[in-house]
């Protein structure tokens, strides 16, 4: 069986869309998105794909049945619905004779398939020969498998789709430490600062010391001190010409962290440390740490700043 080639696009790239109902665990496909969302993401769990068309009536009869039992997977696989009057190419090269047909891939090649629309119970089995009997139905694992893939939706920028699975996870899972704090950075990527910080309050009182919590309660702090600051040319001039302007300096580097320029920011406060660590009461120490806190222990700019702020104040 000929396989599409690889378009080049990352997988979870907006270019595809999710398909009717706005479940994180299906999405309509193109010739475009076919290699990432069937034959990439095949690699992760198994994807399911409906081959149909809105003229077919049995098409009607197995999408609904299909969608159900993939969301009652809860992440343990994906379902991926391609209409072959829009995407011919897809068909030809899979040679779909009929529809509906159902293809199942794992590690980016077929594993099993039917024709036709098939009843509820079979299509439990043709998804349990694929995950396993009673598997993806909640708990711990399914959780963490949604939350990892919710991550690398919004590393890859497809805020929709991350925010329902976050929120997919705290249907499941009220109150789920870090499914609040990923629909939280949901909500600060698109600048709604207030609703991220609505969506922290679902968090239980014993599990606001997460990690992944306090990083999204710090970057909500880094951003309303941002918005408190001046222009940023204004206060590189402001520096210009008087290096010694620690306000100044502190304020531009709240200007750059406001206009991403995170990188910039540390160095701001590391050079104002470096010039006078305790003005202010150590606000340029604090701010880095708050810094440190948003962007995560492990992240590489957290490694290399911190490095730099020992070599300061231990020198």
């Amino acid at each position: 069986m000929a396989l599409i080639g690889s378009t080049g696009r990352p997988l979870g790239q907006n270019a595809s869309q999710p398909a009717a109902g706005a479940s994180p665990y299906i999405k309509d496909a193109t010739l475009q998105t076919f290699a990432a969302d069937v034959l990439e993401a095949s690699r992760e769990v198994p994807v399911i794909v409906d081959f149909w068309a809105p003229w077919c009536g049995p098409c009607k009869q197995l999408g609904p049945a299909l969608e159900k039992a993939v969301n009652e997977a809860k992440g343990a696989l994906r379902l991926v619905k391609v209409n072959i009057d829009e995407n011919q190419e897809i068909a030809r090269q899979l040679q779909i004779k009929s529809i509906p047909t159902v293809y199942a891939f794992k590690n980016g090649q077929p594993v099993d398939g039917f024709m036709g629309a098939i009843p509820d119970s079979q299509i439990k089995a043709f998804v349990e020969t694929l995950i396993g009997p009673g598997g993806g139905h909640g708990g711990d694992d399914h959780a963490a498998e949604v939350l990892a893939m919710a991550d690398s939706m919004l590393a890859a920028g497809d805020v929709g789709e991350a925010a329902q699975a976050y929120g997919h996870v705290l249907q499941d899972q009220p109150g789920h430490p870090k499914a609040a704090a990923g629909l939280a950075k949901c909500y600060l990527k698109s600048g709604d600062l207030e609703r991220a910080r609505t969506t922290l309050q679902l968090v239980r009182p014993d599990d606001a010391g997460d990690e992944a919590v306090r990083a999204v309660e710090a970057e909500l702090k880094l951003r309303e001190q941002a918005a408190s600051v001046g222009d940023a040319g204004g206060l590189t001039a402001k520096l210009a010409a008087d290096p010694n302007d620690h306000q100044a300096r502190y304020d531009l580097a709240l200007a750059l962290d406001a206009k991403a320029d995170r990188e910039g920011a540390i160095e701001m406060l590391l050079e104002l440390v470096r010039r006078d660590r305790k003005w202010n009461d150590e606000a340029a120490r604090k701010h880095l740490v708050t810094l440190f806190e948003a962007m995560g222990a492990t992240d590489p700019r957290t490694l290399a700043a911190r490095r730099k702020l020992s070599s300061i104040l231990f020198s």
